[in-house]
């Protein structure tokens, strides 16, 4: 899939946190970790599993850093 977006990070799934609504899905890029929130329905439409190899997209209008 192409996207327009610059900002990419090639991972694994390493872990998935099921809310009553919504679910986190934990990306480990290198040495860092990336989140994602979704719906548990998009969780389930796209069949995300620990262990996946994923691309997370960052697509920000603002990234705000603080000391």
């Amino acid at each position: 899939m192409k996207a327009g977006v610059r900002n990419q990070f090639a991972g694994e799934i390493i872990e998935i946190k099921k809310g009553t609504v919504m679910a986190e899905v934990i990306v480990k890029a290198g040495d860092h970790e990336v989140t994602s929130v979704m719906t548990l329905d998009s969780l389930a439409d796209a069949g995300f599993k620990v262990g996946n190899k994923v691309t997370a997209l960052v697509k920000a209008v603002n990234v705000v850093l603080v000391k």
